[in-house]
């Protein structure tokens, strides 16, 4: 698969900003199944930008601003091509060992009901990749894709209660239930190109699980599948927290309006 990527993000501020500072992760690396053809970071006006990688790996720009500006955009544009791996994933920078993704944040911590669910779940199926299906499974059913339902700090207990979320939440919820059963599992960051359409509200999300003897494997609770050659995988942590696109501060008194405009299209390519 040949995916093209068009992501643009603009801050607005009602009035001038003294200045700025964000955390971009917003560059995918290549791994077995995903090759970075094409890639490019642009800035409108001047800005500070400087690469390079966080903690796991990922790959970062420092974005500082120095004000008064009143807007600052993002255009993101590249092309990746992708092949199915059915859902397992190799090849990528593991800067930890698996047992460190045991560990839950203050937006997955389970509660009694949630660690129920989840031991629920995994009891049926003997080895950990049925378990981890079954979770995916079960979160599905439980969960409606709801865009007005939550936002940026909904932890997985808020969420898997109100029965409604988007991806990051399906994917927190995954990351609790995972992780009290004993199966360490990671946030993903990235992009998903649907086939019923280009344009899209925002940037997706899934998880990662360790299956011994398989390695790390993908899994979107959001549409209960692995991911597949339409998936674009960028960043990898512990939550939305640690993965998030874009993510920072601002120093004045204003307010700010958030505008995202992604397009994600391509073709499979034909093997001759």
């Amino acid at each position: 698969m040949r995916i093209r990527i068009h992501h643009d993000t603009v801050y607005r501020y009602d009035t001038p900003i003294k200045s700025a500072i964000q955390i971009l992760r917003l560059t995918p690396r290549n791994h077995e199944g995903q090759f970075v053809a094409r890639w490019k970071v642009d800035i409108d006006g001047e800005a500070r930008i400087v690469r390079g990688e966080d903690w796991y790996g990922n790959v970062t720009h420092s974005l500082n601003v120095d004000g008064p500006v009143t807007e600052i955009g993002i255009r993101v544009s590249g092309e990746v091509e992708t092949e199915d791996q059915a859902g397992v994933v190799r090849g990528t920078v593991e800067r930890f060992p698996p047992a460190l993704f045991l560990r839950q944040t203050k937006l997955t911590t389970p509660d009694a009901a949630l660690a129920d669910f989840a031991a629920s779940a995994a009891a049926g199926p003997t080895e950990v990749l049925g378990k981890l299906h079954a979770l995916m499974n079960g979160i599905y059913d439980l969960v409606k894709f709801d865009t007005n339902a939550t936002d940026v700090v909904t932890t997985a207990v808020e969420a898997f209660h109100t029965g409604h979320g988007v991806c990051q939440d399906f994917s927190h919820i995954f990351c609790a239930a995972a992780r009290s059963v004993g199966i360490p599992c990671r946030y993903v960051s990235g992009y998903l190109m649907r086939t019923d359409r280009s344009d899209q509200d925002a940037a997706h999300a899934w998880v990662e699980a360790h299956v011994p003897g398989l390695g790390w494997v993908s899994f979107d609770a959001a549409n209960a599948i692995c991911a597949t050659d339409l998936y674009v995988r960028i960043a990898i942590g512990l939550d939305y927290l640690e993965a998030a696109p874009v993510r920072g501060s601002y120093y004045g008194m204003s307010s700010e309006k958030l505008d995202v405009k992604l397009t994600v299209d391509g073709a499979r390519q034909v093997q001759s």
